[in-house]
């Protein structure tokens, strides 16, 4: 995979970087795995915007993503690497040996005609599913459970991967992408890899209209505004705002903790990001 430029042919494009999508080997997704999907524009069942910033981009349809990878010591071939639009990873299409196909997230090296399989004997190859407590120390993950049975819901994005730092009284600690350790229980399930499309991060999108294909609209400063929209808005000429940063609302940003307090999700992290 690599990245491609454009010309200069005219000021929008003379940044704009793009995948080459060389990894990709079909167009169409395989209709019996596709939904459709509702915009929403941010907003709740209510029709208020609780999200900003969202609205409009091109149509989508859905990809039924296998997380929890429940098909067990089934073996199952890599059929195509296809592109989703609605994550960074890419998908690769597995075919069982019974018939069934499924999408999982695409692990850097799985090529088509490989195979993958998912139990608690697998092999420690790209794509293969098992039990945390049956990876050795160091070993790359994605597609981690945080509750058994549940189905993967860390490590999903572009180029990502986790590593397990060590085993203890039922626990495994992984490092996240993120850097913070945390522990997870070693009889969730993770796939073996680092996830694929590595160059994802290193994308320009070189325009606005770009970013409104992907349905993100405008942000406006706040000391931009009247003061009847924002608590930084108003006064003669340019002013900061003449306050510490706020939202709309009026509440404190830069450094508010806005987190409530748990006493359950703090103990499972060993070390934190920051």
């Amino acid at each position: 995979m690599a990245i491609k430029k454009f010309k200069p042919t005219s000021p929008g494009i003379r940044f704009k970087t793009g995948l080459t999508f060389d990894e990709i080997t079909t167009r169409e997704p395989l209709k019996a795995l596709v939904t459709g999907k509702h915009k929403h524009g941010g907003r709740n069942s209510y029709g208020r915007i609780t999200v900003r910033h969202r609205g409009g981009g091109h149509k989508r349809r859905f990809r039924e993503i296998d997380f929890k990878r429940d098909k067990q010591d089934v073996p199952g071939t890599v059929a195509s690497v296809e592109y989703d639009p609605n994550r960074s990873a890419r998908l690769a299409l597995i075919k069982y040996a019974d018939g069934d196909k499924r999408y999982i997230l695409w692990p850097q090296g799985l090529q088509v005609g490989d195979s993958v399989i998912a139990g608690d004997k697998a092999d420690i190859r790209p794509g293969n599913c098992l039990p945390l407590k049956n990876l050795p120390l160091g070993t790359m993950v994605h597609n981690v459970e945080m509750k058994i049975g549940k189905g993967g819901q860390m490590i999903r994005s572009a180029g990502t991967y986790g590593q397990l730092m060590a085993k203890e009284k039922g626990y495994v600690q992984i490092k996240l992408p993120s850097g913070e350790v945390r522990m997870v229980l070693d009889r969730c399930r993770a796939t073996v890899g680092q996830l694929g499309n590595l160059d994802h991060e290193n994308i320009s999108l070189g325009k606005a209209g770009r970013s409104r294909l992907m349905g993100r609209r405008p942000k406006v400063r706040g000391v931009v505004m009247n003061p009847v929209d924002h608590p930084h808005g108003g006064g003669e000429g340019r002013t900061s705002g003449g306050r510490h940063p706020v939202t709309p609302w009026g509440v404190p940003t830069k450094g508010y903790k806005t987190r409530k307090k748990s006493k359950t999700s703090g103990k499972f992290i060993v070390k934190r990001r920051k």
